[in-house]
């Protein structure tokens, strides 16, 4: 017998199988969904149910005598299926609102409303009434009143289940608008977040004690730490639609000092991008201290420069040099080829571009701009259509020290790429500039100016545009200060900083690396473009950002002192350049630049026998304010360095 029971089985179990598959194919999920039975529609056939009893009960002053047993249990049977027949057709039962939230309740109210007006019409219709007209009318309010209880409770004591899990981190909320409000009901609703909300702050007096899903205001931003304290907070959330810099940097500063972590509710913009859910929060990123948001520039503007042309970038092992060939990349170009004098570097950014780095095809280029002779091979064998000069020396307290170095690569080293890319008839030349070029002060300004001017002097010839591009200090770029806090807080500290208020210009890689595209798209030749990049930040804010996000309460801030040639505050146009001049674009200002006049040939070679005779003429030919006067103490060089210079001015600084 056993053996028939499973020869017989198999078959029907096949058949089954079979059905189910049929049944799946014929039968959205949807459907399957609205069939299955939810717990709070078995909640509510049991509250409708029990409320016309109620009602009746309460229709007799509470006295059973009168209630017809029969009737009732037939008009409490009638309003059950009504109760989850409507319900079914509203969709309540189908996860569509949150739980006791402010649209389920209206949608309660409708079912409740719907299903006994529905139970009126049947009383009234039957002959004898099976109950007075008035109980449909009552259990309106009973089956309301019963449903919005019984969500309460259930999202009560859900809410308690939550908070009793271990791996739930507390925060307090900043922001009890919208936004916060709405952040504090998503945590308590949702069992994937590990938040549990334990205060809201808010400046708003009116918000006052205000309580949003069991979690009350507990004060202002200036109470935070009293708060953190009494609760045992591990996290602050910033929870207020664009928040001004500085209240993000108050916030990272004291959650550093209370050693808790600090969260922000991203924007709507970065939430569609990133396809991110609604109530999410991330840690705080240094592009919330920029004070503005990144910049997004003409990308057809810039597909158009690029596409389909021959594009050489120099410098392409660096941070922005990389960063550009890979943008570059992305929008087709005819040809693509990567100088650099550092073959790992050149490694590297061919496997970030293709995935893999054999160096063996024409895109890389292993070269040294301070070579003129290797610069025109170069050009004469590529050809490019489209130049971007991103190879310099840029360590400030280094080329201090020496200005030779800075002399031979940024000045000599610029002058060889454009003597190359005119004779190449180069239609559009972009040379990446900084800010330490508005009013230098410091050997790395000066020679950045003077690679301004020298891009001037070459556009002054008619032939293409030749033009430059301002950066401000780039989040993220090798050497940045990025790098060397990280460094300091995980070796356990301290983190040195120049000095309380120094304060710098700040951009992404991302950013920068789109300016010098649009610059390549809208320039004029000649020219210095500028980003707007909004309001400088305080580096000691950018220290205490990085501790908060570390969460390390040990590690302190130690002030070490200006440097040579650094500025307390950085500029973006010099003292006589006219400002906010934006022809092409809101966001970029045009800068025009004084060419530099110089010889071409022989007649322009001189040596520079030490690095002070190189600091002098590049703080004749940079163009030093009478106000910031400049001391020209470097570090002598070895007796036997030479090089070979650009400027006939120079003749007389070598013989000095």
């Amino acid at each position: 017998m056993l053996g028939h029971s499973v020869m017989y089985n198999i078959p029907a179990l096949s058949v089954r199988k079979s059905a189910a598959a049929m049944l799946a194919n014929r039968f959205p999920r949807e459907a399957v969904q609205a069939i299955s039975i939810s717990p709070w529609w078995v909640v509510d056939v049991v509250i409708g149910f029990t409320a016309v009893w109620i009602a009746t009960w309460a229709r007799f002053d509470f006295e059973p005598g009168p209630m017809k047993f029969g009737s009732t249990l037939i008009v409490a049977a009638a309003a059950a299926a009504l109760v989850a027949a409507v319900g079914s057709a509203k969709g309540i039962y189908r996860h569509r609102y949150i739980v006791a939230s402010f649209d389920e309740c209206t949608a309660l109210a409708m079912v409740a409303g719907v299903s006994s007006a529905l139970l009126l019409v049947f009383v009234s219709l039957a002959a004898p009434h099976p109950v007075p007209r008035g109980v449909p009318v009552l259990s309106a309010a009973f089956t309301l009143g019963g449903m919005l209880a019984a969500r309460w409770l259930g999202r009560t004591l859900a809410g308690r289940q939550r908070k009793n899990a271990a791996d739930r981190r507390k925060v307090v909320i900043l922001g009890a608008g919208r936004i916060g409000q709405n952040l504090a009901r998503q945590m308590q609703l949702d069992e994937r977040m590990p938040f549990e909300p334990v205060a809201l702050l808010d400046d708003d007096p009116a918000k006052r004690h205000l309580h949003v899903a069991g979690v009350q205001v507990r004060g202002t931003r200036r109470d935070l730490a009293c708060v953190v304290t009494r609760f045992e907070a591990d996290a602050v959330v910033i929870a207020i639609a664009d928040p001004e810099p500085e209240l993000i940097r108050d916030v990272s500063s004291q959650a550093a000092l209370l050693g808790i972590g600090a969260l922000i509710v991203p924007p709507v913009a970065e939430l569609i991008r990133s396809a991110r859910p609604t109530g999410d929060v991330r840690d705080l990123k240094l592009n919330d201290l920029l004070g503005r948001p990144p910049a997004h520039l003409d990308q057809e503007a810039i597909t158009a420069q690029i596409i389909g042309r021959r594009v050489l970038v120099t410098g392409a092992g660096g941070s922005i040099g990389s960063e550009l060939c890979r943008q570059i990349h992305r929008l087709g170009p005819a040809t693509l080829t990567m100088l650099d004098r550092d073959e790992s570097a050149l490694h590297a950014t061919q496997l970030s571009i293709y995935g893999r780095a054999m160096l063996d095809n024409d895109d890389t280029v292993l070269a040294d701009i301070r070579d003129p002779l290797a610069m025109r091979r170069v050009f004469e064998a590529y050809r490019p259509e489209v130049v971007i000069h991103a190879a310099a020396l840029k360590h400030l307290p280094l080329l201090e020290k020496y200005p030779l170095e800075a002399w031979m690569t940024n000045v000599v080293g610029t002058w060889n790429v454009l003597c190359a890319a005119r004779e190449a008839r180069v239609g559009t030349f972009v040379n990446i500039s900084t800010d330490k070029a508005a009013n230098p002060i410091s050997v790395l300004g000066f020679s950045k100016r003077v690679t301004e001017r020298l891009t001037a002097s070459v556009a002054s010839s008619g032939e293409g545009r030749y033009l430059s591009v301002r950066f401000g200090n780039v989040l993220g770029s090798r050497g940045s200060v990025l790098e060397a806090f990280a460094r300091q807080i995980e070796e356990g500290g301290p983190v040195t900083v120049t000095h309380p208020e120094v304060t710098r210009f700040f951009m992404t890689i991302p950013e920068a690396c789109q300016l010098v595209l649009q610059a390549a798209a809208i320039g004029n030749g000649g020219e210095a473009l500028v980003l707007d990049m909004g309001e400088p930040v305080r580096i000691a804010d950018v220290a205490r950002l990085l501790i908060c996000r570390a969460q390390r309460t040990d590690v302190d801030i130690v002030w070490t002192g200006m440097r040579a040639g650094e500025k307390l505050h950085e500029e973006l146009f010099g003292a006589d350049e006219v400002r906010d001049h934006r022809p092409a674009h809101p966001l970029i200002s045009h800068v025009s630049v004084p060419p530099l006049a110089l010889l071409d040939g022989e007649a322009s070679m001189v040596r520079f026998a030490d690095h002070a005779a190189a600091l002098r003429w590049l703080a004749s030919e940079g163009e030093v304010s009478a106000a910031a006067p400049v001391e020209l103490t470097p570090r002598p060089a070895p007796p036997d360095l030479r090089l070979v210079g650009v400027a006939a001015d120079a003749h007389q600084y070598a013989a000095s």
